[in-house]
């Protein structure tokens, strides 16, 4: 074909057609890159060779034709006419890249005034196109996660609905567990954070000197008032558990459940106060039984806990927490590792001068305090060592706690809008609960899950 006429002459001519834009090359420039896709026509023999290169041919015309990016190939007859390879900075890095490795012209052929540009936004395109993938990955497993947790809630209520009364134990339990599910379950809601309110700051009040009141023996009496309020949270959260354990549907594995175990310890602590105070009367205030029972009222307090079921937060972080144990337990290493290191350095320095630095396990307290930044002022360096070792011992501290941060505030993010999702669905299941719209209802509140569970 190309060479059998024009085989010795420099000056011939080749024409092509790319994407409709004509051009005119000398055969002699392109022989001086033969490795080209063009510089590989002046070596065909035959048409069926011309069109293994490009992809049509015009024997009238002698146009070889080519289905590519006009508005490229410009950077193309460049390359050709200047042997230098240009790109500017409107083009997509993989766009130039894919379009000049179809014409055979490598990025060894850019010039250097784009090189280093070039490169670097290639690699920075392929980064954001990790992330992007990350991200996407994350948020379909968030659906799938989100589905799968949809699903489980379908299935409780079809088992309850088979169970002896079921509607009103579906109905019963979702108020319970859901308080966005009706206006009697917000209320019911408002009235648990209420009592559970009422019952810490009784516990509170109760350890103030100024409001207990002693007897002829100097011993401390119980007020009237706390001990209503605490008799009447006792039997609120008593009938609380009680509704859930007889809702559930799954009673078998009711307290296997961390905020089920919670409510059940919230109550545990005072029945069996109760019952030492009755099998022991007296002698239950004396010895280490009386410091046991102690130890239990005070362990009221942890009732705070419960507010967990009425709050989305404190559930996305109890989640978080949960799946971040990898990240905990790195953090907790590198902390371990830093206190023993300023530990030792603190201790070689301040043992013969600082008063609370002369032993290693007392530095150990100190670079605890210090790494967390805590800082309590209880032992304080005095040597120039010693603060040289209390500054980088800040200084790592600040930098190793702050290191996890983001890792575990996307894993909160990712819990939260998951668990945000499903409490939609509850919500749009109450919606449409006296309007017979199962099918409806599942399909709109899977559909709003999955965008709340994709929102970045």
């Amino acid at each position: 074909m190309v060479t059998k006429r024009r085989q010795g002459a420099r000056e011939s001519l080749v024409r092509v057609n790319v994407g409709g834009l004509r051009r005119t090359l000398r055969c002699g420039t392109l022989t001086k890159f033969p490795d080209t896709r063009l510089g590989k026509l002046l070596d065909c023999r035959s048409e069926e060779d011309v069109l293994q290169v490009c992809d049509d041919y015009d024997a009238q015309r002698q146009e070889f034709y080519f289905d590519r990016n006009p508005g490229l190939f410009r950077y193309v007859l460049h390359f050709y006419r200047t042997g230098k390879l240009h790109v500017t900075e409107q083009h997509c890095v993989f766009s130039f890249s894919q379009e000049m490795e179809y014409w055979g012209i490598g990025d060894f052929f850019l010039d250097s005034c784009c090189r280093f540009r070039y490169h670097e936004r290639k690699m920075g395109s392929r980064r954001r196109a990790s992330w992007d993938d990350d991200d996407d990955e994350e948020r379909l497993d968030g659906r799938d996660y989100l589905r799968d947790d949809v699903r489980r809630l379908h299935a409780e209520l079809r088992h309850l609905a088979r169970l002896p009364y079921g509607a009103a134990r579906q109905r019963l339990w979702l108020t319970l567990e859901n308080p966005g599910y009706s206006l009697p379950g917000k209320v019911f809601s408002a009235v648990a954070v209420g009592v559970l309110l009422a019952s810490l700051a009784a516990t509170c009040v109760e350890s103030v000197p100024d409001y207990q009141t002693l007897d002829g023996d100097g011993k401390a009496l119980r007020d009237p008032a706390v001990d209503a309020v605490e008799a009447f949270s006792t039997c609120w959260f008593t009938l609380e558990v009680a509704l859930r354990f007889l809702s559930a549907p799954d009673r078998k594995r009711f307290f296997l459940q961390p905020l089920n175990a919670i409510d059940a310890a919230s109550v545990l602590p005072v029945y069996v106060t109760l019952l030492c105070d009755w099998t022991l009367g007296a002698r239950s205030e004396r010895g280490l039984t009386g410091r046991v029972l102690q130890v239990f009222r005070l362990s009221r307090v942890f009732r705070v806990l419960k507010l967990a079921r009425h709050s989305t937060g404190l559930r996305s972080l109890g989640a978080t927490l949960r799946h971040s144990y990898r990240e905990v337990g790195i953090l907790l290493l590198y902390l371990a590792v830093g206190v023993s290191v300023f530990s030792d350095m603190a201790y070689t320095a301040e043992y013969q001068e600082a008063e609370g630095l002369d032993t290693i396990p007392a530095c150990w307290w100190w670079g605890t305090v210090s790494m967390t930044t805590v800082g309590y002022g209880d032992a304080v360096p005095v040597t120039a060592g010693g603060k040289l070792a209390a500054g980088g011992c800040i200084l790592g501290g600040t930098l190793l706690v702050a290191l996890p941060i983001a890792l575990i505030f996307n894993k909160f993010s990712h819990f939260y809008r998951r668990q945000t999702a499903l409490e939609a669905s509850v919500r749009h299941r109450g919606d449409g609960a006296d309007g017979h719209r199962g099918g409806a209802v599942n399909r709109g509140y899977l559909e709003e899950g999955a965008a709340h569970s994709a929102t970045p």
